[in-house]
């Protein structure tokens, strides 16, 4: 057969009737019916395992890459935004502290913030 799967039907005598031969053969394939059906469950069991581990896996490869963009640019270095003095540093300013520039952008510059992380 396809699968290679040998039946054999051993009688006591030469002359099993076709009767017997057939009920023989009805319990073989109901038995390999059962036993396919049982490994299809098992290989849906295993495909949706497969799955939860491929999400899993995926999940700890973004936690592992954040983490990296986070060791390497640290956010919560706060001297990152400020200039020697203290005051904050605009992005459009160069790092100048000059009060004129500093003070007004300031606001803004907490507005941006707030969008971009939500």
């Amino acid at each position: 057969t396809k699968l290679g799967l040998v039946w054999e039907v051993r009688t006591d005598t030469c002359g099993a009737s076709r009767a017997q031969i057939l009920d023989k053969a009805t319990e073989y394939i109901q038995y390999m019916r059962r036993k396919n059906h049982t490994h299809q469950q098992d290989i849906d069991d295993l495909k949706r395992q497969n799955a939860l581990l491929e999400q899993q896996v995926r999940a700890l490869e973004k936690a592992r890459s954040s983490a990296q963009l986070q060791a390497n640019y640290p956010a919560a270095d706060s001297s990152l935004y400020t200039n020697p003095k203290g005051s904050a540093i605009s992005a459009f300013d160069g790092g100048s502290d000059s009060s004129s520039d500093s003070e007004p952008d300031e606001p803004q510059s907490r507005k941006k913030l707030r969008m971009e992380a939500s």
